[in-house]
Parts: structure tokens; sequence; C-alpha cells
């Protein structure tokens, strides 16, 4: 695999384009364009309903230079996989000439919930199709309700936080993981605040000769409640804390990316999750004292993860 300097990289064709209706500070749209920067050969889109769809796909106005199909919360991956399917039988007959790669964007409510079942199919049957995540961590278009990629402690329209709760009461589920269970190609996790580390795994995943799955961290100013201005440095941070850890698996084997190889070498700091929980208002609560064991918790569970990580990348 050949990795483009950024000189090459700016002369890809721009395939989303401006103009779109997403929130300020939205940090989807600077995913998409680093997932869409790892292939130069032609690519067809499809996208679950959500944030994501609504906001580029606004009738009779569009942001999208690719063949673009919207698709049902549920169906992403099944409707992604029909394309696929249908061109792999239009080559055969040599109707079309051209490689195309096939990908799907979702949010996590289409993803971790709505769409499972569709998504799993997919993954289990082999089809060559990328599936990004684009993970706000909660169902921000229909009002910022939870999801169950929404982390312990959040408060959301539908998980409050009050006098006698703590927001959200449940972990996050670990949806790269229930991918890699998968036994795909190629499974990662990915923030948009370092383009080279998505963009390069970006195009391992279009080139893996099969199914891809991408989970993207996609900080969301209105659902958690911080400074449109701050996107960046939020999904840094996300990185920083090892809430959201740098890694792929490829044909099964781990490695841990980025910054977080550096912090499982020593090389950089591990921040705590005080500084996560301080920098955003769904947390604001978290910091009355009553609320201690939450953050005590939240800390435990993101060491367990991070510390089953190193294991597994056997460093």
């Amino acid at each position: 695999m050949t990795s483009l300097s950024l000189k090459e990289l700016n002369k890809l064709p721009v395939r989303l384009a401006s103009g779109h209706r997403l929130c300020a500070g939205c940090g989807e749209s600077i995913i998409a364009k680093q997932i869409l920067m790892g292939t130069e050969d032609h690519v067809a889109v499809s996208a679950s309903t959500g944030c994501f769809e609504v906001s580029t796909t606004i009738f009779p106005y569009t942001s999208w230079n690719t063949p673009y199909i919207h698709t049902a919360f549920g169906n992403g991956a099944a409707t992604c996989a029909g394309v696929e399917t249908a061109y792999v039988a239009l080559k055969k007959k040599g109707k079309i000439k051209e490689e195309i790669k096939f990908v799907n964007f979702a949010g996590d409510g289409a993803t971790y919930d709505i769409g499972l079942q569709a998504l799993s199919g997919a993954m289990e049957r082999g089809h060559q199709m990328m599936y990004v995540c684009l993970n706000n961590e909660a169902y921000m278009n229909t009002g910022i309700q939870r999801s169950s990629a929404t982390p312990i402690g959040s408060s959301t329209t539908t998980s409050w936080a009050g006098s006698v709760a703590a927001g959200k009461k449940e972990f996050s589920k670990d949806m790269t993981e229930v991918m890699i269970a998968h036994n795909i190609p190629y499974v990662a996790q990915v923030s948009p605040h370092n383009w080279r580390d998505t963009v390069t795994k970006a195009r391992k995943g279009f080139e893996c000769g099969g199914p891809c799955f991408i989970n993207a961290i996609s900080p969301c100013p209105r659902g958690w409640r911080f400074p449109s201005d701050q996107t960046i440095a939020m999904a840094k941070l996300a990185v920083e804390t090892c809430v959201w850890p740098l890694y792929e698996v490829v044909n099964g084997e781990y490695a841990l990316t980025g910054e977080s190889a550096r912090i499982a070498e020593g090389k950089a700091e591990k921040k705590p999750i005080t500084e996560w929980i301080s920098s955003q208002g769904r947390f604001k609560h978290l910091q009355q004292e009553k609320w201690a064991p939450v953050v005590e918790s939240m800390q435990a569970e993101t060491d367990r993860r991070w510390e089953r990580l190193i294991r597994l990348s056997n460093l």
C-alpha cells in the first residue's frame, strides 16, 4: 500500500462539497472528507438516516459529487451491500470496467442500535465495502437522545441528570470490538484531529479486499455542550484520555496507532478522565461531590479497556 503526500491528497477530487447544513463545529464532514481521501478510485456512497444525511442532502440540494443513496436508519449496510453485489455482477458481464469502491456512512444510532442486524449480516457475508460510523454518541439529529454509544454519566433528553440521577446509567457498547468479532479483514478507530492516521486507515480499509469497519469519534458541540471552535481539540482530548484509543485490527492482529501508541510506549501523557468530564456540559453535573463514584467508575472502565488493548497489541 502506498501513501499519498499532502500535496497529492489535495489533488484528489472534492467528493463532499461545502455548503451543507451541518451545525457549526460538527466533526462529521471533516471525517467524511478524510475517509474519502483514502482512495483514488471512483466511490459510490450510501448514508443511513441521521445528522449527516439530512444535512448534506436536503432536497433539492446535495453536497455530494459522487453517486449517492439515502437509506433508512436500519438498512444502510444492506443497501451498500446490495449495490456492491450488483457491481460485481455487472463487472463479471463486462458491463462495467471501472474500479469502484463502496462506503456507507452512518451515525451511532444507525450503527450501534437500529442498523446493527443489517451491518452484522453485510460483514458476515464478506461484501467488499466500507462502513463508517460517525460516532457523536447519541441520537443528535432527533433531539439528543441516548444511544448504546452514549457514555455512562451523560445527560441526554432520555437519560437526564437530576437530583437522584447521574445521567446515563450504562457504559457505552464497544462496537469496534463487536465488529472485530466478525473476523473481517480490517477494523479501526479514528479521530478527525489526526488526519494522517485517518486517511492511512481509510486507504488500508479500501484496499483490504473485503468488508471494513471504521469507527470515528465525532464531537458534537450541540449535544456534548462545548464551544463550536473546540471540535478538533475535543477529539484530541478523547484520544489523550484513552476514552477513544486509536488502533487498528488487520486480519485479527491489533496495533495501537498515533498518540495512543505513544501513550502506551510512555512517550506521551495519559490524561485523567476528569479533564474529559470538565470539558463538556453533558458531564457538568458529575463535578458534584455526590457523583464522585460515577467518575471513579468511568476512570476504572476506561483504564480496563485501555489495558486490554495494550495486552492485545503485545506492548
